[in-house]
């Protein structure tokens, strides 16, 4: 069917269907609101640790593996620091009532406190007394004085349980893992990398849709309890805060309160954005009914993606958790450029009947706002090359979004509206009018320095785009008055550091274990087979070497409390005479008889079981302004290969340090990729829509001065990139082009009227100049709204992304008529 046809068939449809019969038109949007309405109650938001590390990372396989061996991150750290004196009856007594209540919630595995850990010398214990068990604080016999000295100064304790000024201690709540859990990820995980590498079979592919969904409906059953664990901590923290400060920390907690941050910024920011944009309307229409008729369309629009979110089980996450601020203001958008050019014709035609004036409205705006629709659609769906499984999620949330309000603004809206008389012709002075006159006299008059500075703009803006990074301090995404915040920065300062890093070394693969005395090989037989002889570290010739390890990773500035084989290694050396570690048969027998709960805590956090291989857990400052986490991992790499002299096999840096430097460098990358993709993919888009390469090159100019222009000057303020700041060149594109794709339209038809490109530039300045003056000050004040956030990410997104949207319509509305009168793109001026 030829083209013209297909527009005629299609246009007559609508008339049939919406125009015609809008009763039940609305009929069947209410019906289809009411069904979305239900499944939003199935509408979820991940903020678990999964949606912020890269899917198919291998330190992420790597260090769950870890986790699994040696104890994971799942739990929470109270730092409790008294009024009274830390070791006064009163306080302990106080202290374990605390411990007590904590380890009594269901799903707490243990608590480890000062109050639990074995005491070696309080009063000094021999290794002979060690047997037959350890001493802890509140035990009978107990010298409180000398523990209070062990506590403070001991390697595995001071800055870890306990401050170095003896102010505050720490007590960790362990955890029971999630068994469940943890099958249904390795079984998913497996089959995933099996579909990288083949193709599934058919019982395969359904295996793995079956077992994705248990795992998320696992995993959200996880949250839940979670935060009702948090919820009951903190009630119970509640009861001590009069008598000591106490604060909550651990990735469980930041975890929740992400959440609790993204369900408060859903709903202050619907009702915000609604309300501002309700009193924008008011004030640049002054008539009811264009104030509730977009505002219909715009909730329509919300509440059937939210309910098709949920019926497709698409989770909401860090980086999508503003995807309803930008419905809004996109969907209202829409609608703003139906009213303009509805009032438009009433006051050119007022003769003219209501259905007449709707179905012209429809009829002239539907084409541009479906090029719009589309462009945008593919500039969000380009956001897949950024390998980045929550900003890809993002994406195709918009791209349902985007779909859903065209067709409810183009459907409900008009529907609305042909129920209604036509408005009547009210003749204001408009100072929008007088506004856009103006810029378009500038753009006919100025053209050469208007080209100039948007030069100068440009060459400024890469220069500050050199200075791009993506290292920043976690710990700044939230305020300084949030309990993250405050929990985060009292554990860097005075319990050794927040952020977990593990340096792991293995054994060289064709090392031999030094051989063991043989007028001792019999004795060594009887103590567990010999430790020493089996073990690659634990022994004479290597402890040194661990030692090594430890005192460089020690020395580090950026490293708070390090933890390893050698802290264990100083205990132990205080209950021997010198130099008795220094024998391997003596340090085969220590190990044999080290109590299960003194073993559990000295050496199996640092030591696999086979002896093998090492684990030091260090824990960096997350606060350090001077932290570079990529640039200390490869000086930690460098100097383990370089000066110690291990292989790179051998060699092993994870944690969840690692997991996020990881997403951190791949936002690097993917910036650079996704704009390229959106850039072509846009490029491509207004090639088919204005059926000109040369109109394509320069209407995606004024888009790209705005995209370059905001990264530009994030670089030059110092504001690293993070996972949703990287998202606003690419929003900032797919909104931009509306103004673009409507101005070059509205030019065009202008254009054709006389050939006359500074006539042109004028009645467009006059018509679609003010629906792009409403639009942009709409989405600016709407975006200015996420400034109320408590999640720095979302006020540096909401703030930067609406000086994009003025930058790009100063381009749209100054530049871009400058360059197509220029370079003359329709062909040679009558004028």
């Amino acid at each position: 069917m030829p083209l013209g046809r297909l527009r005629e068939a299609v246009d007559a449809a609508y008339h049939a269907s919406v125009l015609q019969r809008p009763r039940l038109t609305l009929l069947t949007a209410l019906v289809v609101l009411l069904i979305s309405a239900w499944f939003a109650r199935d509408f979820e938001i991940d903020v678990s640790s999964d949606s912020l590390v890269l899917e198919h990372d291998v330190d992420l396989k790597y260090y769950r593996a870890i986790s699994a061996r040696y104890g994971s991150d799942d739990y929470l750290i109270v730092t409790y620091s008294p009024r009274a004196d830390l070791f006064a009856s009163e306080t302990l007594a106080d202290l374990r009532s605390l411990r007590d209540a904590l380890a009594g919630l269901d799903r707490v595995a243990n608590v480890v406190s000062m109050l639990d850990v074995p005491l070696l010398q309080s009063p000094p214990t021999t290794l002979n007394e060690l047997a037959d068990g350890s001493r802890t604080l509140l035990d009978p016999g107990t010298d409180v004085q000398l523990a209070r000295r062990e506590l403070r100064n001991s390697p595995l304790y001071s800055n870890r349980l306990m401050s170095a000024d003896g102010s505050t201690t720490a007590l960790q709540v362990n955890f029971k893992r999630d068994e469940r859990l943890e099958s249904l990820r390795k079984r998913r995980d497996r089959l995933r990398e099996q579909q990288l590498s083949a193709v599934l079979t058919e019982p395969e592919h359904q295996e793995l849709e079956e077992v994705s969904a248990a795992y998320d409906r696992q995993r959200n059953a996880l949250l839940e309890r979670e935060e009702r664990d948090i919820a009951r901590v903190r009630q119970i923290l509640d009861r001590y805060r009069d008598r000591a400060e106490v604060h909550l920390g651990g990735l469980p907690m930041i975890t929740v309160d992400m959440m609790r941050f993204i369900r408060h910024d859903l709903m202050v920011f619907g009702i915000a954005v609604i309300g501002v944009l309700t009193l924008l309307l008011a004030v640049f229409f002054r008539e009811l009914r264009w104030v509730v008729l977009p505002l219909i369309a715009t909730f329509s629009t919300t509440v059937i993606t939210v309910g098709l979110l949920g019926l497709l089980h698409w989770q909401l996450t860090v980086v999508s958790s503003n995807f309803i601020a930008l419905l809004l203001i996109f969907s209202l958008s829409l609608s703003i450029h139906l009213i303009v050019r509805y009032r438009e014709l009433r006051a050119t035609q007022p003769d003219k009947p209501q259905p007449w004036l709707v179905r012209e409205t429809v009829r002239s705006k539907v084409a541009p706002s479906f090029y719009t629709v589309i462009t945008t659609m593919v500039a969000f769906s380009s956001l897949v090359v950024s390998g980045i499984r929550p900003v890809i999620d993002f994406g195709w949330i918009m791209v349902l979004g985007l779909a859903t309000a065209f067709v409810l603004v183009f459907t409900v809206f008009p529907a609305l509206l042909m129920l209604l008389q036509p408005s009547p012709v009210v003749v204001r002075r408009q100072m929008t009018g007088d506004v856009t006159a103006w810029l378009g006299r500038l753009a006919a008059q100025r053209g050469g320095a208007i080209v100039t500075a948007a030069a100068v703009v440009i060459v400024l803006s890469v220069g500050g785009m050199t200075q791009l990074s993506v290292e920043n301090r976690f710990i700044d995404y939230f305020h300084q008055s949030t309990e993250i915040y405050q929990g985060m920065r009292l554990i860097d300062e005075k319990l050794g550091g927040t952020t977990p890093l593990d340096v792991i070394v293995e054994a060289p693969a064709t090392a031999a274990t030094p051989p063991a005395d043989d007028e001792f090989e019999d004795l060594l037989e009887d103590t567990d087979g010999g430790f020493t002889a089996t073990s690659y570290w634990f022994n004479s010739q290597r402890l040194p070497d661990v030692s090594r390890i430890d005192a460089y990773l020690d020395s580090l500035p950026e490293s708070g409390k390090v933890l390893s084989l050698s802290t264990a290694m100083q205990v132990l050396n205080t209950l021997v005479e010198e130099g008795e570690t220094s024998d391997d048969l003596f340090l085969s027998l220590l190990y044999k008889r080290l109590p299960g709960e003194v073993k559990r805590q000295l050496i199996d956090p640092f030591l696999s079981r086979d002896g093998d291989q090492l684990r030091f857990a260090v824990r960096v400052y997350e606060s350090d302004y001077s932290l570079k986490r990529q640039a200390l991992i490869e000086k930690i790499r460098n100097h383990l290969t370089g000066t110690l002299e291990l292989t790179n096999d051998q060699v092993h840096i994870t944690g969840m340090l690692v997991l996020y430097n990881n997403l951190l460098q791949s936002l690097f990358r993917s910036q650079i990729l996704t704009l390229g993709a959106v850039f072509a993919a846009i490029m491509f888009t207004f090639a088919v829509v204005f059926r000109s390469l040369k109109v394509a090159a320069v209407a995606i100019i004024p888009n790209v001065f705005a995209a370059v222009l905001v990264l530009g000057l994030l670089g030059a303020a110092g504001i690293p990139l993070d996972i949703m700041t990287i998202t606003i060149a690419a929003i900032t594109i797919g909104i931009a082009v509306d103004d673009t794709i409507h101005y070059v339209h509205r030019y065009h038809v202008e254009w054709l009227r006389d050939k006359d490109y500074d006539g042109a530039i004028h009645r467009s300045h006059g018509s679609i100049g003010l629906a792009m003056y409403y639009t942009t000050v709409t989405i600016t004040v709407g975006f200015t709204v996420l400034a109320l956030s408590n999640f720095t990410p979302t006020i540096y997104f909401g703030l930067f992304t609406a000086l994009a949207m003025l930058a790009a319509l100063v381009a749209d509305i100054v530049l871009l008529p400058v360059l197509m009168q220029r370079l003359r793109v329709y062909g040679a001026s009558t004028s």
